[in-house]
């Protein structure tokens, strides 16, 4: 086998979070093709006790502490050099330097980074064909960031969002292939540079759908018997905090107000100070983390996915119908996956909308909308369908 260098952003183990459930999958098919040589950051302590669960998957690995409040104050070095602050925050010497070892005593004939933070560290590099797997199009994700805050952090989410932008650029051009995780998004960045649209395309992200499986029993955990209404996620991810704030503040009181006896649970890990205040609303409840999301999502009556701020496609959707829940969502949550409104989900665009849809499906009660929403997972969105799709793109190039 050939000899491939991967780099990631963040350790693609334990795969409990959207960007390590794709680097995770990855390097697992990675592994079965190429002697995987794996340099990643950890920036949770909690992550260290997984270094030897991804040992089987490579040939050597480098492991780097990334302590974020250290990162964030050497991002401020890109205020000097007019660079986006993603650069500096994931850069480090140690790496660079094992990165330039092992391409000086390896055969190495490909390159994956995953997200563009990651290719900084093989600019240089010309010897092996080189694939970034941007995964969203993170720029935008800042235009969007730059919309919603005060001064002077819209000031510097939108620097940041040009300037990434930038390089998002440059790296396209200067890479063999570029990849994202659905058309949609794919299709975004072949708008915004059109002369490498023949480089770019996408293999969408996939579920293990004997995993997330409605076949399998669990213990209940909901003890009052009434309508649940679950959102899953990581619970200091910016995003998710805006959405669970928006939502049990804006729709649940209407849905409530309608049908008594149903609550509202936010799983994840993580939560802060503004998630933790939520339960002072009657019916709202805040779990923390948990070992298994997937008893949360069987019982529950409908998963909820209202983001306000999103990009490319979002895990706990593609779960959530794996497991053959019923799913209201916004038209941001919805983007990049190709299902029927109204039969496999149901999207809504304000407050009054998600609480009618809510409110209907749980007078209906029809499971119909179950075997829909899984039978779509089962035809586009396993990861077997989507490293098919992958292995043509990356052994094309």
């Amino acid at each position: 086998m050939e000899d491939l260098l991967y780099l990631t952003h963040r350790i693609p183990y334990p795969p409990n979070k959207g960007d390590k459930i794709r680097s995770y999958h990855l390097l697992r098919y990675l592994s079965q093709r190429f002697h995987v040589h794996l340099g990643t950051f950890v920036d949770t302590k909690e992550d260290w006790q997984y270094a030897e669960n991804i040992r089987e998957w490579c040939d050597e690995i480098c492991l780097i502490r990334l302590d974020p409040r250290i990162a964030r104050l050497r991002c401020l070095s890109g205020f000097a050099t007019g660079s986006p602050l993603t650069l500096p925050f994931y850069w480090d010497k140690q790496l660079k330097l094992w990165v330039d070892d092992i391409l000086k005593k390896k055969p190495v004939t490909k390159i994956v980074t995953f997200s563009a933070a990651m290719t900084q560290y093989v600019r240089h590099i010309h010897s092996a064909q080189r694939v970034i797997d941007f995964v969203d199009v993170d720029s935008d994700k800042w235009r969007q960031y730059a919309q919603t805050k005060p001064w002077p952090l819209n000031w510097i989410y939108k620097r940041e969002s040009v300037l990434l932008q930038n390089y998002e650029k440059n790296m396209a051009q200067e890479f063999d292939k570029s990849t994202f995780v659905s058309s949609k998004e794919a299709a975004l960045f072949k708008m915004m540079v059109p002369e490498v649209a023949e480089k770019v395309d996408y293999f969408n992200n996939g579920v293990d759908t004997d995993y997330f499986s409605p076949i399998h029993q669990f213990t209940n955990p909901y003890t009052t018997g009434n309508h649940i209404l679950v959102f899953t996620g990581a619970m200091d991810y910016w995003a998710n905090i805006d959405a669970v704030e928006w939502f049990a503040q804006k729709v649940f009181p209407i849905v409530r107000s309608q049908i008594a006896d149903i609550e509202f649970y936010i799983v994840g890990s993580n939560p802060g100070a503004r998630v933790l205040t939520l339960t002072n609303i009657p019916g709202v409840i805040v779990t923390g983390k948990v070992e298994d999301i997937r008893p949360y999502l069987k019982y529950a009556s409908i998963a909820i996915a209202p983001l306000r701020i999103a990009r490319g496609i979002q895990n706990k959707v593609l779960e959530a119908m794996a497991m053959g829940k019923s799913v209201v969502l916004s038209p941001q949550a919805m983007e990049g996956i190709q299902a029927i409104d109204g039969e496999e989900l149901y999207v809504a665009t304000d407050e009054i909308t998600f609480a009618d849809k809510i409110i209907n499906l749980i007078s209906e009660e029809s499971g119909a909308e179950l075997n829909a929403a899984r039978s779509r997972i089962l035809s586009d969105y396993t990861w077997s369908a989507s490293f098919a799709r992958f292995d043509q793109l990356f052994m094309s190039t």
